[in-house]
Parts: structure tokens; C-alpha cells; sequence
């Protein structure tokens, strides 16, 4: 049950970091950015906790990697099966049905290094943090 909670803290601190990236970069977001966000930061959360034998840049290029897969299937629904249009890459060079190209794919890999380095944050400042018990 704590982990859930964990990664449900972890999920919440991805969907709204990468909203606000989002606006930040795009100057708006879309609502399903928040649940894409909040899921590649969880997958990034789990690459780093369960592949620690992964140098950090191997894990930057498997985050890059798994973030592109994501926002490629996010893409596929939200943009050409429901039509809503939420981004469009095909001007891009190195695009795929316009859903996912190389140049944000490169920047999945540089925007894996601050997700990294919160996630170990999270993992060695918040989450081992042991509750004192209650007092019987």
C-alpha cells in the first residue's frame, strides 16, 4: 500500500511539472498532457529504481526512449483516432505519422536528466523517511 501511494505521489508530481512545462514551452496544455506527464514520469520514476545497475546516461536514452513510445501512443489516440489535435510534429524532420519526431525525442533525453535526479530525490529524501510509530 505505500508503494502505491508513492507512486501515485510520483504520477501527481509528473502530471503537473510537466503541464507546467508544457505552458511554459507552448505557452497552453491540454488536459490529457497532465495524464501523459504524470505517466512518463512514473515510467522514468521505475527505470531509475529498478534498473540501478543502468548508467545515468543509459538511463537518460531509455527515459528518452520510453517518453517518445509514450507520446507516440498518446498521440496515435488523442490526435489521428479522436481528432483533437493537441500537437502535430509533421513539419518536423525525423517524424513519425507526426505524432513523435527527433528533435522532441532529443529533448525527452535532456528533459530526463532533471526527471532522474527529482526521482532519486524523491527516493532517498522523501520516501525513506520512516513515520515514527504512534505511541501505544
Amino acid at each position: 500500500m505505500e508503494k502505491m501511494k508513492q507512486y501515485s505521489l510520483v504520477y501527481l508530481i509528473g502530471a503537473v511539472l510537466y503541464s507546467m512545462i508544457e505552458i511554459l514551452w507552448r505557452g497552453t496544455t491540454h488536459w490529457t498532457m497532465a495524464i501523459t506527464g504524470g505517466l512518463c514520469f512514473l515510467l522514468l520514476h521505475l527505470i531509475n529504481m529498478k534498473l540501478v545497475r543502468l548508467n545515468f546516461w543509459g538511463k537518460c536514452l531509455l527515459g528518452a526512449l520510453t517518453i517518445t513510445v509514450v507520446e507516440f501512443s498518446v498521440g496515435c489516440l488523442v490526435n489521428l483516432t479522436l481528432r483533437w489535435n493537441v500537437w502535430d510534429y509533421s513539419g518536423y524532420a525525423g517524424n513519425l505519422l507526426g505524432q513523435a519526431c527527433l528533435f522532441y525525442s532529443c529533448m525527452w533525453f535532456l528533459l530526463s536528466m532533471p526527471g532522474f535526479w527529482l526521482s532519486t530525490f524523491l527516493e532517498t529524501r522523501v520516501f525513506s523517511k520512516r513515520m515514527p510509530s504512534k505511541p501505544a
